[in-house]
C-alpha cells in the first residue's frame, strides 16, 4: 500500500467518523449565526412600542448584530489559532445566551444595541468562523459534501425558529422570549463540545498508514489546539509580529485570494438585499400577507435541499477539479434570477422566482467556503475566513440600505431588483473571468516547476564538476608525495599508544 497523500494540514483527514458529529455540531452553529438576526425582526413592532423609537432606530439592532457577527472575524480566527475551535465556540455560546438574557432586561434601545447587538452578535462570530474551520480540518475528499451539509443548517434553522419565535412572543411576550432565547442559544456550548482536537494522535489512530507514510505524519503535524510551546518565543515581538503569528497577512500576496475577496466584496452588495426585500415586494404587487411570507418559506425548503445537492456535485471528479468555475456560475445564475424578477408579476411568477432563488442561493451559500479553502488550502484558511469576512460587512450592511434608497427614489421594487442582479452577474463574471486567469498561471508556473526539476543539464553539470573537484584533490602528484610521507611519519610515532 503507498503512503498517503498529506494535505497541507500535515495529516491526512480522517474523512468521516467523529467527522459527521462535527459535521452536526457545525450545523447548528452556522445554522444559529446565519439565521438569528433574520428571525429576531418578529419583535421589532413590540420592542419599537415600548421604548417609543422609530422603525430604523429599531432596525439599527439587526444592523449592529450582523456587522458585530462579521466584524468579529479576525478575532475569531486569532482565537481559533491559539486556542482551537471547540472553547472559542463554546464561550461563543455563552456569550449569546448572557447577551439575550441581559437583553430581556433592558429599558431603553442603547441598551438594547449593546446586549443584542455587540454581545450577541460577537458571540455569533465565534461560533461562525470555528464551525467553518474545523470541517475543513476532518474532511478532504469530502470536504465540499461535509460543507454543504454544515451550511444546510441555516434554513433548516430558518424554517424552525421562524415559527418558534411567533409562538414565543405570542405566549410570553419579547422579555420572556428573550430569556428562552438565551437558554436556546446555550445550545451552541453543546454543539461545540461536539468539536473534538484532530491533530497527530487521532489522526494515525484512524488513518492505516505504511511505515513511510507515518514516519512523514509525525515529522510534519501540528495539533488543533493551544500552543503551550510559544511563550517562550512570543517573548520580544513586537504587537504586529504577534497578532501575524496567529493572522497570515501575507495572504494579501496570494492570487487567488485576492481575486476571490475582490469578487465576494462586489457579490454581497446584492446577495442579501431580494431576501430583506421579498415579501414586502410581493405585498407591493398586491398579494396578502399569509402568501407573502409563504415565498420565503417556499425560498427556505428549495434552500435546505439545494446545499447539500450542491455539495454532492461539487465533490464530483468532474466539478472538484475546476470548483471556481462552478462557483462563478451560480452567482452569475443568482443575478440572473434578480433580472428577471420584475417579469413576475403574478404570484406564480413569484412562487417560480421564489423557487429558482432559493436554488442559486444554496448554491452559492454551499460553495462560499469550500472554494476558499480550495484557493488557500486548509492550514491558511483560519486566517483567510477572519480576514475575508471583515471585508465583506461593509457590503453586507450597505446592501439592503442602498436597496432601500432606490425603492424611496422610484417608488417601485424592480429597480432593487435589477441593481441585485446586475451587481451579481457581474460579479461571477469577473470571478470566471479572473479564475481562468488564475488557472493558467498556477498550470503555467507548475510547468516550469517541473521542467526545472527534470532539466538534467544543470544536474549533470553539477555533478560533473564536483567530480572534478574530488579527482584534483584526491590525485596523487609529485608534489604532494613529501607531505604524504610525513603524515604516514606521524602516524607510526603515535601507533604504540594511539589506535589509528
Amino acid at each position: 500500500m503507498s503512503p498517503p497523500v498529506l494535505s497541507d494540514l500535515g495529516y491526512v483527514p480522517p474523512d468521516g467518523g467523529w467527522g459527521w458529529a462535527v459535521v452536526f455540531g457545525a450545523s447548528i452553529s452556522i445554522g444559529f449565526a446565519f439565521t438569528f438576526p433574520k428571525a429576531f425582526t418578529i419583535y421589532f413592532k413590540e420592542i419599537q412600542a415600548v421604548f417609543s423609537v422609530s422603525y430604523s432606530q429599531i432596525a439599527w439592532t439587526t444592523s449592529i448584530m450582523c456587522a458585530t457577527t462579521y466584524g468579529g472575524g479576525p478575532i475569531s480566527s486569532i482565537l481559533v489559532n491559539r486556542y482551537g475551535s471547540r472553547p472559542v465556540v463554546m464561550f461563543g455560546g455563552l456569550l449569546c445566551g448572557v447577551g439575550m438574557v441581559s437583553a430581556a432586561f433592558c429599558t431603553s434601545i442603547l441598551q438594547l444595541y449593546v446586549c443584542v447587538g455587540f454581545i450577541t452578535g460577537f458571540g455569533l462570530a465565534l461560533n461562525l468562523q470555528p464551525s467553518v474551520i474545523i470541517v475543513g480540518k476532518y474532511f478532504l475528499k469530502r470536504r465540499p459534501i461535509a460543507n454543504g451539509l454544515a451550511m444546510a443548517g441555516s434554513p433548516v434553522m430558518l424554517c424552525t425558529l421562524a415559527p418558534l419565535n411567533q409562538f414565543l412572543f405570542e405566549n410570553f411576550g419579547w422579555r420572556g422570549s428573550f430569556l428562552i432565547l438565551g437558554a436556546i442559544l446555550l445550545h451552541c456550548c453543546v454543539a461545540g463540545a461536539l468539536f473534538r482536537p484532530i491533530g497527530a494522535r487521532t489522526a494515525l489512530v484512524k488513518t492505516p498508514v505504511t511505515e513511510e507514510g507515518n514516519d512523514a505524519l509525525k515529522g510534519k503535524i501540528t495539533e488543533d489546539g493551544p500552543m503551550e510551546n510559544r511563550t517562550e518565543e512570543e517573548e520580544g515581538k513586537d504587537c504586529f509580529e504577534k497578532i501575524n503569528q496567529y493572522l497570515d497577512f501575507s495572504l494579501f500576496k496570494h492570487r487567488g485570494f485576492l481575486i476571490y475577496l475582490i469578487g465576494n466584496v462586489l457579490m454581497f452588495l446584492g446577495f442579501f438585499a431580494p431576501i430583506v426585500f421579498l415579501a414586502p415586494y410581493a405585498k407591493h404587487t398586491g398579494i396578502d400577507e399569509y402568501s407573502a411570507a409563504f415565498l420565503l418559506s417556499i425560498l427556505a425548503v428549495v434552500d435546505m435541499v439545494a446545499r447539500p445537492a450542491t455539495g454532492i456535485i461539487a465533490n464530483s471528479r468532474w466539478v472538484r477539479p475546476r470548483i471556481q468555475y462552478f462557483f462563478s456560475f451560480a452567482i452569475a445564475f443568482n443575478g440572473a434570477c434578480h433580472l428577471l424578477c420584475p417579469l413576475a408579476s403574478s404570484y406564480t411568477g413569484l412562487i417560480v422566482y421564489s423557487s429558482f432563488f432559493g436554488l442559486a442561493f444554496g448554491m452559492v451559500c454551499a460553495m462560499l467556503f469550500e472554494t476558499l479553502m480550495d484557493l488557500v488550502g486548509a492550514a491558511r484558511f483560519t486566517s483567510a475566513v477572519g480576514l475575508v469576512t471583515i471585508a465583506e460587512c461593509c457590503t453586507i450592511l450597505l446592501g439592503p440600505p442602498i436597496g432601500g434608497i432606490l425603492i424611496d427614489t422610484f417608488g417601485d421594487y424592480k429597480y432593487m431588483f435589477i441593481k441585485c442582479g446586475a451587481v451579481m452577474v457581474l460579479a461571477g463574471t469577473f470571478l470566471f473571468i479572473m479564475n481562468y486567469y488564475n488557472y493558467r498561471m498556477l498550470a503555467k508556473e507548475e510547468k516550469e516547476r517541473k521542467r526545472k526539476e527534470e532539466d538534467p543539464k544543470s544536474v549533470r553539470t553539477e555533478d560533473e564538476g564536483k567530480k572534478n573537484w574530488n579527482k584534483d584533490s584526491t590525485q596523487d602528484g609529485p608534489e604532494l608525495e613529501p607531505l604524504r610521507e610525513k603524515g604516514e611519519r606521524v602516524k607510526k610515532e603515535m601507533n604504540g599508544t594511539v589506535e589509528v
